[in-house]
């Protein structure tokens, strides 16, 4: 069952937008292929380190937005997720496998490791405030965006994994 936080105003009230459709959108690889270069010495100076996945689930790629496959080569490395000018900007730890594509998800179309998940999922307003929050199983994720997004003042939403809190994805109105 989905749990709701509030922070600017009750968006979980009134909604004054009909349900919309949604468009999950990965992390381009090239912002991240050049860490792969990196010996580790290199990567520590960035604040990165190279990990090969022992689990899966357990490594989730914010490019494929797939989990890696045991033994598979990552990198963890702080990516600013949310760069805006005010208390919400945002930067966090992320997993980037070295043989990722980009997932190029449909509109509605929601990855699998999101299923077995607990998620966080933030609402923002066009300058970058959180208007709402809520924690849900991945498996309810479609009705949270809708309630979500059934308000006028979000324009955008993060998914974050909800227990270590790190960032999965921006998802927008479409």
């Amino acid at each position: 069952m989905s749990q709701t936080l509030t922070i600017e105003g009750p968006t979980h009230q009134t909604p004054t937008r009909p349900t919309s459709s949604f468009q999950i959108s990965a992390l381009p690889l090239e912002t991240f292929a050049p860490f792969f270069d990196l010996d580790d010495t290199a990567l520590a100076a960035r604040g990165a380190r190279r990990y090969v996945a022992t689990k899966k689930p357990g490594f989730p790629c914010r490019v494929s937005l797939e989990d890696a496959e045991e033994g598979e080569t990552l990198i963890l490395l702080p990516f600013e997720h949310h760069p805006v000018d005010g208390p919400y900007r945002a930067m966090g730890p992320i997993f980037v496998r070295q043989s990722a594509a980009r997932a190029e998800l449909e509109a509605g179309e929601v990855p699998v490791l999101f299923r077995h998940r607990q998620l966080s999922v933030r609402a923002y307003s066009a300058k970058g405030l959180m208007v709402d929050a809520v924690v849900t199983p991945g498996t309810e994720i479609e009705g949270v965006f809708a309630r979500l997004f059934a308000h006028d003042k979000v324009a955008y939403l993060h998914v974050h994994y909800a227990a270590p809190g790190c960032f999965a994805c921006r998802v927008d109105r479409v």
